[in-house]
């Protein structure tokens, strides 16, 4: 029996010109990006579509915008999208992977997302800090370290994303000097990355604290598929507690490449991703090798998709 994966990309997914095509094509797609239009208080569509690609670089913008990308997909797709054993999304992925599994309706998702972005944008601005990719270096290593360098200013490991990869997060002289040490310990890379803040650490407390508040008034349903969340790596299906991790998420790593493991030992054999660009994909192809692995990023990944679908 097949068993399929459907996953939702994260920040640093997005590109000038994303999700164009979709919004083109559906009255419901143009809907949904007017939403979040209205709570951002900007044109999101025009931003997505035209740039510039320093603004829509910045949180407040680039999570909505990769998040409608998905959703837009979704809704796009609809019954032509094959049903789903697991999905799961990376950091704020995580609420494309509720909007499928039906724990939140897709505008619930947007506004949610668009107030998360929000919130870790002001935490970046309270409490300034970085992340840097460490490659080739054992993750045990990599959190000795980070603990040696804390002294230096808050230094955590922030994102599993594969077995050779893990980036880690928090203030920049922490930062710099987990960096340093990693080096020495033998890592074979170990560089800042332009981000906008210490995602995924402690840093962003007030995030956490602000999105508890905003959480505690929304009704998550309890799912009618498997959803891994990134603060466990393993299959959840209760609603509320979905919500609890989606908070602890803020300021927790995401376990991405032990979420892979977790389809491997459940015998995955098929991943979707949906939305911009192909970073999970590439990731799962590394972590899921027999699997069959497939991106949906434009309206012409979807036709062709159909195409393979009715044969």
């Amino acid at each position: 029996m097949e068993k399929i994966a459907i996953l939702f990309p994260g920040q640093a997914s997005q590109y000038v010109g994303m999700g164009k095509d979709l919004y083109e094509s559906d009255s419901n797609v143009r809907a949904l990006y007017d939403t979040a239009s209205n709570e951002i208080g900007e044109d999101i569509a025009k931003l997505s579509f035209e740039g510039p690609a320093e603004k829509l670089k910045e949180t407040r913008f680039t999570q909505p915008a990769i998040l409608l990308h998905s959703l837009a997909i979704m809704n796009i797709m609809k019954d032509n999208l094959p049903r789903a054993t697991f999905t799961a999304g990376h950091s704020l992925g995580e609420y494309g992977a509720l909007a499928l599994s039906g724990v939140l309706l897709p505008e619930t998702a947007v506004k949610a997302v668009v107030r998360r972005a929000s919130l870790m944008e002001d935490a970046c601005r309270q409490n300034p800090g970085t992340m840097a990719a460490i490659i080739g270096l054992d993750e045990s290593k990599i959190a000795d370290v980070c603990k040696e360098a804390s002294e230096k200013g808050v230094v955590v490991p922030a994102n599993y994303n594969s077995a050779n990869q893990l980036v880690i997060s928090g203030a920049l002289a922490g930062v710099e000097e987990a960096c340093r040490l990693c080096k020495e310990q033998g890592a074979k890379r170990a560089m800042l990355l332009e981000v906008g803040g210490a995602f995924h650490s402690p840093l962003m407390e007030p995030a956490k604290y602000g999105m508890k508040q905003y959480l505690d008034s929304i009704e998550f349903k309890n799912p009618d598929m498997d959803v891994v969340p990134n603060v466990t790596g393993a299959s959840e299906k209760n609603g509320d507690r979905l919500k609890e991790l989606l908070v602890e998420q803020i300021t927790s790593p995401v376990r991405w490449y032990q979420t892979m493991k977790y389809f491997a030992q459940k015998e995955v054999d098929t991943i979707i991703e949906i939305g911009p660009g192909k970073v999970l994909s590439g990731l799962a192809k590394r972590e899921l090798k027999d699997a069959q692995v497939q991106n949906i990023d434009t309206m012409e990944d979807i036709s062709n998709f159909a195409a393979v679908i009715t044969g």
